[in-house]
C-alpha cells in the first residue's frame, strides 16, 4: 500500500546521502515546512468552539486524510512517532487537513520532477527498462516485443505507432540491431510511455492477460467439438461457407486483444449490423426521434413476421421490419457515412462490402420487399420515404463485410461507452451506447434472446452469417463465427462459447462480484486483486498527483469556505479511477 512512498523515501535517502530512512535535513525540513503552514492557518482563521483537532498521531492524522498514502508519507515527514506531548492542536478540520495534504504532496511531486531532471531518479523509462531486462545491460528486441504481446497489446496498435516507427528504424540504423540498451530503449518508448507503463504494470482491466485468454481457448475447444445446425441456404451467397469454420476474437476496452481460429476469413454482419445502425440514428437524431418510429419491446415472433405493435410501429430495431425503418432514418443520401461510423467503430480494421451477397439478397429478398410494402402502408416511414431505396440501402448495411478481429473492436467500441479503445476516438454517445446495449440485451438473439438473458446475461447480437455480437459491458467485446445455424438461426458454436464463458467468469449482469467465488473474475490478479510490478510501484503517486494538480488550484489554503464534501471526494475519486 505505501510502497510507492518507500521508493520515493529510498531515493531520496540516496539523492541526500542518508542512512537509514530519509536524510535528517530532507525530514527537517519537510516537518518545518508543514507545521509552519498549520501554524500560521490556525493563527489566521481561530478556530470557533468546538471544532479544534488535536493531532497525536498516525491513527488522528488517518481520520483526517483520504489517501493512506498520503497519510504515510506526512507521517514520515512529520515523525509522529515522534509528537510533542499532548498532541498538535488543528484548527478547522477541513482546513487544516488540506493545508497539510497540499504541502507535503506538492513538495514531494516537486522534489521528485526536480531530480528527475537533474537525473539523480530513475525516469518511467528507466523503470521500465530495468522490468522488462531482469538484470541484464541490454534487452533483446524479440524480448520486448514477446513481453508486450503477454500485456495483450500488439505491435500494430495505432497508439504505439510512434514506438514501432522509432523501434523500426533503430533496428535498421544500429550494427546490433537485436539488442537495445538503455538509452536505444528509452529512445524508442518515451513516445508511448503512459500507455507501456499502464500495461507493464498491469493496469488493465484484465491484468493477468495470458492466463485469461488460456480459458478462452479452452472454450473455444470445446466448442469446436459441438455439431449440428445448418448454413442458411436462404441467401444463396451464404450457402457458399464451409460449416467448418470456427473464429473467436476479443478486445477489452483497454485495447487487449485476442484471437482463435478463423479469425481472418470476411464474413457479412447480416443482422449483426442491426444494432449499429440503431446506434448511428441515436447518435445523430436522438432517442425520442428514433422512437417516434419504432418500438422497444421484444416481439415474442420470429425476426421477418410481417406484424406491428398496436401502435402499427416495429416492435423493436432488431427484427427485420424494426431495422428496416431504422435505415429510412439514416438516409440513402447517408450512405457513406454509414461505412465511416462501422471503419471508426472498427479502429479502422477491416470493414469491406460483398457486393455479390448484396445481389444474391436483393435477388431473393421477396419476404422484406413484402414486409417494406406493409410498412408503407401503415405509413411507418418519414414522409417522403423512397421504399424501394431504402430496401436496396438495407440489403446493402446488411452485407458489409467484417473478420471476427474488426468485429470485435466494434463490440469493444460499445463496451467502452462509445470510444473506439485502440484509437481513443469518440464514436457513439453515450445515450446511444446505452439504448443499443439495452435493446441487444432484450431481443438481439431472435426467438432465443429471453433465454439467452437469462442464462448468459450480457447484450448479444447474433446473425444468419453466424455471427454472434457480444459485449461485456466496461471489459471488452466479442466476435463469435460459425455458419452452422441452430433452428432459432443463432450459431450454434458461439452459443454453446458465450454460455460456456459466463459459466466460467463472472461475467452476466447479475453475478454477484463480492460473494459468488465459485466463478473466475478475470478483472483482477488471480481472482483477488489488481498487482502491480515492484520497481515501478511508486509511479502510482505520481500519476495521482499529475491527474489531481489541477484540483488542488481550485482551493486555497487561505479560503475559509468549507468545501470538504466536494473537494476531498473528487480528490478520492479521481484516484480510484486511476
Amino acid at each position: 500500500m505505501n510502497h510507492e512512498c518507500d521508493l520515493l523515501l529510498n531515493c531520496s535517502e540516496r539523492v541526500l546521502g542518508g542512512e537509514g530512512g530519509v536524510a535528517p535535513i530532507c525530514r527537517a525540513v519537510l516537518a518545518t515546512r508543514i507545521l509552519r503552514s498549520i501554524a500560521g492557518l490556525i493563527c489566521a482563521a481561530p478556530s470557533p468552539a468546538g471544532s479544534i483537532t488535536v493531532l497525536r498521531g498516525a491513527a488522528d492524522l488517518r481520520k483526517l486524510l483520504p489517501s493512506r498514502s498520503y497519510t504515510s508519507c506526512v507521517c514520515t515527514a512529520i515523525g509522529t512517532d515522534k509528537m510533542p506531548q499532548g498532541g498538535l492542536l488543528l484548527g478547522t478540520k477541513f482546513q487544516a487537513t488540506m493545508c497539510v495534504y497540499y504541502s507535503v504532496v506538492t513538495m514531494l511531486f516537486d522534489y521528485r520532477i526536480d531530480k528527475v531532471k537533474q537525473g539523480l531518479l530513475p525516469s518511467l523509462e528507466d523503470l521500465l527498462f530495468y522490468t522488462i531486462a531482469e538484470g541484464q545491460e541490454k534487452i533483446p528486441v524479440h524480448k520486448f516485443i514477446t513481453a508486450l504481446k503477454s500485456t495483450g497489446l500488439r505491435t500494430s496498435d495505432p497508439r504505439l505507432k510512434e514506438c514501432m516507427d522509432m523501434l523500426r528504424l533503430t533496428l535498421q540504423t544500429t550494427s546490433d540491431g537485436v539488442m537495445l540498451d538503455k538509452d536505444l530503449f528509452k529512445k524508442c518508448v518515451q513516445s508511448n510511455i503512459v500507455l507501456l507503463t499502464q500495461a507493464f504494470r498491469r493496469k488493465f482491466v484484465i491484468p493477468d492477460f495470458m492466463s485469461f485468454t488460456s480459458h478462452i481457448d479452452e472454450l473455444y475447444e470445446s466448442a469446436k467439438k459441438q455439431s449440428g445446425g445448418k448454413v442458411a441456404d436462404y441467401i444463396p451467397q451464404l450457402a457458399k461457407f464451409s460449416p467448418d469454420l470456427w473464429g473467436v476474437s476479443l478486445c477489452t476496452v483497454d485495447g487487449q486483444r485476442h484471437s482463435v481460429g478463423d479469425t481472418k476469413v470476411p464474413f457479412c454482419l447480416q443482422s449483426c449490423v442491426k444494432p449499429l445502425k440503431y446506434a448511428i440514428a441515436v447518435n445523430d437524431l436522438g432517442t425520442e426521434y428514433v422512437h417516434r418510429y419504432v418500438g422497444k419491446e421484444p416481439s415474442g415472433l420470429r425476426f421477418n413476421k410481417l406484424f406491428l405493435n398496436e401502435d402499427d410501429k416495429p416492435h423493436n430495431p432488431m427484427v427485420n421490419a424494426g431495422a428496416i425503418v431504422v435505415t429510412s432514418l439514416i438516409k440513402v443520401k447517408k450512405s457513406f457515412l454509414v461505412m465511416q461510423f462501422m471503419n471508426k467503430m472498427a479502429g479502422n480494421e477491416y470493414v469491406g462490402f460483398s457486393n455479390a451477397t448484396f445481389q444474391s439478397e436483393r435477388e431473393s429478398g421477396d419476404r422484406n420487399f413484402a414486409i417494406g410494402y406493409y410498412l408503407k402502408e401503415k405509413k411507418c416511414f418519414p414522409e417522403g420515404t423512397d421504399m424501394v431505396a431504402i430496401l436496396d440501402f438495407y440489403f446493402q448495411l446488411c452485407s458489409i463485410e467484417v473478420t471476427c478481429e474488426s468485429a470485435s473492436v466494434m463490440a469493444a467500441t460499445l463496451a467502452n461507452g462509445g470510444f473506439c479503445p485502440i484509437t481513443g476516438e469518440r464514436v457513439l454517445s453515450p445515450e446511444a451506447v446505452r439504448n443499443t446495449l439495452s435493446l441487444m440485451h432484450s431481443c438481439g438473439m431472435y426467438d432465443f434472446s429471453g433465454q439467452f438473458a437469462f442464462h448468459v446475461g450480457l447484450p448479444a447480437k447474433s446473425g444468419v452469417a453466424g455471427g454472434i455480437l457480444l459485449v461485456v459491458p466496461n471489459v471488452m467485446g466479442l466476435m463469435c463465427w460459425s455458419p452452422p445455424l441452430d433452428k432459432m438461426g443463432n450459431s450454434v458454436k458461439g452459443i454453446h462459447f458465450c454460455h460456456d464463458l459466463v459459466s466460467l467468469c463472472n461475467f452476466h449482469n447479475y453475478d454477484n462480484l463480492r460473494h459468488f467465488a465459485k466463478k473466475l473474475d478475470p478483472r483482477r490478479e488471480g481472482g483477488d486483486q489488481r498487482h502491480s510490478f515492484g520497481p515501478m510501484d511508486y509511479e502510482n503517486l505520481q500519476q495521482e498527483l499529475a491527474l489531481k494538480e489541477t484540483v488542488w488550484k481550485k482551493v486555497s489554503p487561505e479560503s475559509n469556505e468549507d468545501i470538504s464534501r466536494t473537494v476531498v471526494y473528487r480528490m478520492e475519486g479521481r484516484g480510484e479511477q486511476n
